[in-house]
């Protein structure tokens, strides 16, 4: 991949510091690994960081619709392109990291040495990169709202759409080309150059009368758009993201050319069995299915737990009684996990689990001072994970969340008396 210095580095207010710290720890993982195979994105931890890297672009479409709604159907197929890319991304983020893992001699190395040696690719992918592809996500997500509503009022044909820059001197000059081109929304044109068109396009379509605007020669227009997105990297800006409903192209800077042959039958892959890319993008896809699946069990718990907001809960060793609330339902539901599946299904026995739950002790809960934070120890897959109980200022102790990071030990003082 990959961006140009010039298209990354533009200024964004996205805050990517949750990616750089989740690929901290998707490093950690790969340093464990004898391999790298596609296959391996599979491995929840991975999946983990992909929903990490996916959740900022999700935000992106969510700022995009609170401006421009778009119906709920749609949003999902944004959000679901959002995530393809970032599996295929994080794909090539791991395929990059692996070689650093050895040394010159061919030794393993230490996992500071191996996480000091691949800290350009963190800030590269996971803060430049990703800072242009949020805006190119904003932009699809409001220009797809933007097409649906058009395509879909029955008066379209009293209008034009016209293509416009901002004017001002950041526009490139091969965007100028494209300014003010001006043609009905049933023009091939607008299959291919509907904005955004490149990293950082700020370039927009408005819908003007028929009557007040002559209509450009559409020849014309398609050599505009196709010098206007010649060369490195731009060609794969040719698509519509309100036709597609996806923010990425299916061809972009994580994929390769032959998988615009996957747009029009997006269940049949590319046949190319020794390429590794297309190996990921089942593995990929699979995950995806995966994820509505988590999705649509994770409401139906939700649904099922609604019980619990009149429970208490009680652990011998702690002592105390532990209400839970319809906040910490959804908490729990929201909390990452590397077994998200199995520790959704944990919240309908949570009364069980408390019981026979380790008491570890209490500290000060990191977010708030004036609360002092229990946390109990199961396990989970043979793994060890943390309840953590939050008692308020007045003495209630609430049911809060679940922790899979061990490093939320080093909050624990001490056991407390009952």
């Amino acid at each position: 991949m990959q961006l140009d210095k010039i298209e990354a580095g533009k200024e964004s207010d996205v805050d990517t510091a949750n990616v750089e710290a989740a690929f901290v720890l998707l490093m950690r993982w790969l340093h464990r690994q004898p391999e790298f195979t596609p296959e391996m994105l599979k491995d929840e931890e991975v999946q983990q960081f992909v929903r990490t890297h996916a959740t900022v672009l999700d935000d992106a479409v969510d700022y995009s619709i609170r401006q421009r709604p778009l119906d709920d159907i749609s949003v999902q197929r944004l959000k679901e392109s959002n995530f393809v890319f970032s599996g295929f991304k994080t794909f090539h983020e791991l395929n990059e990291a692996f070689p650093s893992l050895l040394d010159k001699d061919g030794n393993r190395k230490p996992f500071e040495g191996f996480l000091n040696d691949v800290q350009k690719i963190n800030e590269n992918y996971n803060k430049w990169y990703l800072k242009a592809e949020y805006n190119f996500a904003m932009s699809s997500a409001d220009m797809a709202a933007r097409w649906q509503g058009w395509w879909e009022d029955e008066d379209r044909d009293r209008y034009l759409l016209q293509y416009r820059t901002v004017g001002d001197k950041r526009v490139r000059e091969s965007h100028r080309l494209m300014h003010n081109i001006t043609l009905p929304i049933t023009s091939k044109f607008w299959d291919s150059y509907f904005p955004p068109n490149g990293w950082n396009c700020r370039c927009t379509v408005a819908r003007v009368l028929r009557r007040d605007y002559p209509e450009s020669n559409e020849q014309e227009a398609m050599l505009a758009g196709s010098q206007a997105t010649a060369g490195k990297h731009q060609e794969m800006m040719r698509f519509n993201p309100g036709k597609q409903m996806a923010c990425f192209p299916f061809y972009n800077p994580y994929t390769i050319s032959k998988c615009r042959n996957c747009e029009l039958q997006p269940m049949k892959l590319v046949k190319e069995p020794d390429n590794e890319l297309c190996t990921a993008c089942k593995v990929i896809r699979e995950m995806k299915r995966r994820k509505e699946e988590l999705k649509t069990r994770r409401k139906e718990i939700q649904k099922e737990a609604e019980y619990l907001k009149d429970e208490t809960f009680t652990n011998e060793e702690f002592g105390k009684e532990i209400a839970f609330s319809k906040k910490g339902i959804k908490e729990w539901l929201n909390q990452p996990h590397k077994h998200v599946a199995e520790k959704n299904e944990m919240l309908l026995r949570i009364k069980d689990v408390i019981r026979e739950a380790t008491y570890m002790g209490a500290g000060t809960d990191r977010h708030n001072e004036s609360i002092t934070m229990h946390l109990f120890e199961t396990e989970l897959k043979g793994d060890k994970t943390w309840i953590i109980a939050r008692e308020m200022f007045d003495g209630e102790v609430r049911l809060h969340s679940i922790s899979d990071k061990e490093e939320i030990l080093q909050y624990i003082n001490k056991k407390q008396d009952k």
